[in-house]
């Protein structure tokens, strides 16, 4: 989500903060999702280069679904060491957000470190709504 990795900049700049950005899904089109991903990863470092930025794709297990993410995610956070943790949404309904939750909320519970959730906005959409940019 840009909403997310804007507001991420934003508090890294204003606080000259190292800024790790990860990305991850469930891998269910390995081949078509981790180029897409490297893509993802590599135009927020570029758009990024002023900061001292980090870059990292996750390897979330596809038959744990979004439980996989968010285990993924919350490592990533605890390994790094990050003081803050910012969160794209998508903002789910439906049926399958009924029995499965979303990321961000697991993350509230596994993560230890200060969580910042950002909802999109509709006209900020650029990648699809199973995508998430930390």
């Amino acid at each position: 989500m840009i909403t997310a990795l804007l507001d991420a900049v934003n508090i890294a700049s204003n606080h000259n903060a190292a800024l790790c950005i990860v990305h991850s899904e469930d891998g269910s089109d390995i081949e078509v999702d981790e180029k897409t991903d490297i893509t993802i990863l590599e135009k927020a470092k570029t758009y990024l280069n002023e900061l001292n930025v980090e870059t990292r794709l996750l390897d979330a297990k596809k038959e744990e679904g979004i439980n996989g993410i968010s285990n993924a995610i919350a490592a990533a956070t605890f390994e790094w060491g990050a003081d803050a943790l910012v969160v794209g949404t998508t903002n789910g309904r439906g049926f399958e957000y009924f029995y499965v939750g979303s990321v961000a909320e697991q993350l509230i519970a596994k993560v230890g470190s200060l969580i910042l959730l950002v909802r999109p906005k509709k006209a900020n959409l650029i990648f699809s709504t199973n995508k998430m940019v930390v």
